[in-house]
């Protein structure tokens, strides 16, 4: 039998064609905290399952790993569907949103009780007793639409029809079928961590947090789930609700209308925001904060405009003017500047001219200098607010309370932009919203800040980890949502995306990534950027906006 020569985990190996990863494993060990899932072979992502064909280099993954991740909670999806196949093969499942450490799931056609959590919950555990092999089955786009027709899943046969391809992955798990839009794990007694909490109108599946541990609930969050129910709502009035339906509206002439319609829900939401600050008779300060590439900016200029048909006149606060000098910067482990924790911001300042403008007294507000690490007296001005001007201001501490305990509570209004995608791919896919986000930067980056898409993705990392840490634990503080996703945006962002995801190099780090995002890609058909209003929120990202930014 012919051999050839890997490197896996950092140990040099012989092997047969046809090994399989896992069965290496024993002779190269997986170097992480966890047990491995899957794996990156020659900068591809695939599962454990994967032979070898030809020389390799190879790193497994585990839960420690974005990538283990997903292919971990792929897989802990798979076992709910086959378990309410096996238990409830009336129930319809429908995948939602993210809510803490776990997904949201509609069940229609069953009610769900304690009962039916507690059986789902016994028999997932049975199957990963089993410890049932699990692979990807490649099979003729036909051979798949008969099975998933079969199976009274309309949205996959109807996604299939529009693909121009002759094969596509299948997973069967018992009675379920589905189709792979990544690699799962190899085995399901790999996925032993997981827990079933009823919530609201569903249930949620709760994986395994950074650590490994479990939450034994799911905390509340009551404004941004009341946000992904009202975007339901939003998908519904426009009937799109997963990529058929979105590709379909694109191809037979529903584009412009479809744009139309979903761009003046956001006016219709932007408005009822600057309606709500008014009524608000004491507000002067209104801070906006979000993830990256939520369009916070744009949002701000349109509620701007909408302020001021009302009235108000918004006064924009630069908050990058408010960090303290750079010897005073706190410090990452590694030495580098921490520019994102509160404490780089001089808070104690901030407070003191926020409530002196708001007693109608002048202030001499600061000039940042980023070169050279400290304020410029040179440049600061006096300035003093007037009776029907707000101040309005961007920043990522914008929620948290520590950024304005010296402002009384009635005084600011606090909103939370951020781009909560609610379309998914089919009823057991989900569209992540970091994905949305991630690609919108990697649009606008490559197109305005000369910055390559290898180089977007290999710092989404630590742009994420940001976010975890300032921005999503104070969501649930805010006095508004905004939800700047959009039903069209995928098929907006398809064509830039793709371009810009060709000109990662098969040996960048990015590059596995950069090959996914290429793939989910192309279940979208696109639209054309003439048909966008040079006033939406997608503008900031593909160009062509009304407005300016710095």
């Amino acid at each position: 039998m012919k051999t050839i020569k890997i490197m896996m985990n950092g140990k040099s190996l012989t092997a047969s064609i046809g090994s399989r990863i896992a069965e290496l494993l024993p002779r190269a060990p997986h170097r992480g905290p966890f047990t491995p899932v899957g794996a990156i072979i020659n900068n591809r992502l695939d599962g454990l399952y994967y032979e070898l064909k030809s020389p390799a280099t190879i790193e497994t993954l585990d839960y420690s790993n974005r990538q283990g991740v997903d292919i971990y909670r792929r897989t802990a999806s798979t076992l709910l569907y086959a378990a309410f196949a096996d238990i409830a093969p009336e129930a319809h499942v429908v995948v939602g949103q993210s809510l803490s450490d776990g997904y949201f799931f509609e069940i229609h056609g069953c009610a769900v009780n304690a009962a039916l959590i507690s059986e789902i919950d016994a028999h997932m555990r049975q199957i990963v007793e089993a410890d049932i092999p699990m692979q990807p089955e490649w099979t003729t786009v036909e051979e798949a639409m008969t099975i998933f027709e079969r199976h009274g899943t309309p949205e996959k046969v109807e996604m299939l029809k529009q693909l121009r391809r002759s094969e596509v992955p299948i997973i069967t798990l018992g009675k379920y079928r589905g189709l792979a839009y990544g690699p799962v794990a190899s085995r399901t007694g790999l996925i032993d961590a997981f827990r079933i909490h009823p919530y609201e109108h569903g249930i949620v599946l709760g994986f395994p947090d950074a650590d490994g541990n479990l939450a034994k609930s799911i905390p509340q969050q009551p404004k941004l789930f009341a946000m992904y129910v009202e975007v339901k709502r939003w998908n519904e009035l426009v009937h799109i609700q997963n990529v058929a339906e979105l590709n379909e509206r694109c191809m037979y002439g529903g584009a412009i209308e479809l744009v139309q319609v979903a761009e003046a829900l956001h006016e219709q939401k932007i408005s009822a925001i600057a309606e709500e600050i008014v009524q608000r008779k004491k507000t002067k300060l209104i801070l906006i904060a979000g993830p990256s590439g939520s369009g916070k900016t744009t949002f701000s200029k349109r509620l701007t405009i909408h302020l001021k048909t009302l009235g108000l006149e918004p006064v924009a606060i630069s908050m990058d003017n408010y960090y303290v000098d750079r010897q005073a910067t706190p410090k990452h482990a590694d030495g580098s500047y921490n520019f994102e924790c509160l404490e780089a911001l001089d808070v104690e300042l901030f407070n003191d001219q926020m409530a002196r403008l708001m007693r109608g007294e002048e202030i001499d507000s600061p000039y940042y200098s980023f070169p050279m690490g400290r304020r410029d007296p040179a440049r600061s001005k006096r300035f003093k607010l007037e009776r029907h001007q707000v101040l309005i201001t961007e920043g990522i501490h914008g929620l948290n309370e520590g950024l304005t305990p010296g402002i009384p509570a009635d005084r600011k209004f606090k909103i939370y932009v951020s781009a909560l995608t609610q379309l998914c791919l089919d009823d057991h896919n989900r569209i992540f919203s970091t994905d949305t986000r991630l690609c919108r930067r990697l649009v606008r980056d490559r197109l305005f800040r000369g910055t390559s898409a290898a180089n977007t993705i290999a710092g989404w990392a630590s742009v994420r980890a940001g976010e975890g840490n300032y921005i999503f634990p104070f969501q649930e503080e805010s006095d508004a949502i905004f939800n700047s996703a959009i039903a069209y945006e995928h098929a907006l962002l398809k064509p830039y995306a793709e371009r810009f995801l060709t000109e990662v190099s098969r040996e960048d780090p990015s590059f596995a990534e950069a090959s996914r995002l290429y793939r989910f890609f192309s279940y979208f058909i696109p639209i054309l950027s003439h048909e966008v209003p040079h006033t939406s929120i997608l503008r900031e990202f593909v160009g062509g906006s009304a407005f300016r930014y710095r």
